[in-house]
């Protein structure tokens, strides 16, 4: 008997099997379900619910937020290059300002060098002024110094060829008068 229970359920079981859409009548699949057209009306409408369902979410959840969230990259983006502009702007300023400061510093040096040559060179004269002066003090001196010793050497060579005169005279054993020495000396001497 429990060989015929268990008959009669593999029977059983293989009947609710064949009513199977895509079976065949011993219940062995036919190929892949979604292929069996016996079944393509449930597919169909399961398919148009899912994709309302899928549509539903997306136009009301999903596709708000991304439009959200563009809007805001949109809106940020928009932000960021008005916020370059503006910099950029600022750094044009900055540039020209520092090109305006740079002008004036180098018309600044230009004014302080000139200031240094008309100096450096109110002291060079002055120094050579200075010099010149000196050198011309000096040289008056030693022309006076060099008359001295002129006269000096004049009036050396004055004596000394009167003494010379007067013991040439004695070395001929002759006697010479000083005033005739003294005449023929001041005679010579004078060309």
């Amino acid at each position: 008997m429990a060989t015929t229970t268990q008959e009669a359920a593999g029977h059983a079981a293989d009947a609710a099997n064949a009513m199977l859409p895509g079976t065949d009548a011993h219940g062995s699949a036919v190929g892949m379900p979604q292929l069996v057209f016996e079944t393509f009306p449930n597919q169909i409408f399961w398919l148009l619910v899912t994709l309302v369902v899928i549509y539903f979410v997306l136009s009301r959840i999903a596709l708000p937020r991304i439009g959200g969230v563009l809007a805001d990259r949109a809106g940020k983006i928009s932000n960021d290059i008005a916020t370059a502009e503006e910099l950029k702007l600022k750094a044009k300023e900055a540039e020209a300002s520092y090109l305006r400061a740079l002008a004036d510093a180098k018309a600044e040096a230009g004014r302080i060098i000139a200031a240094a040559r008309a100096e450096i060179q109110a002291d060079l004269d002055a120094a050579t002024a200075r010099a010149d002066a000196e050198i011309a003090a000096k040289t008056a001196e030693s022309e006076v110094r060099i008359n001295e010793i002129r006269a000096g050497a004049l009036e050396a060579v004055n004596v000394v060829a009167r003494d010379t005169a007067a013991e040439i005279v004695a070395a001929f054993g002759a006697r010479a008068d000083a005033g005739a020495i003294e005449a023929a000396v001041a005679a010579r001497v004078k060309g």
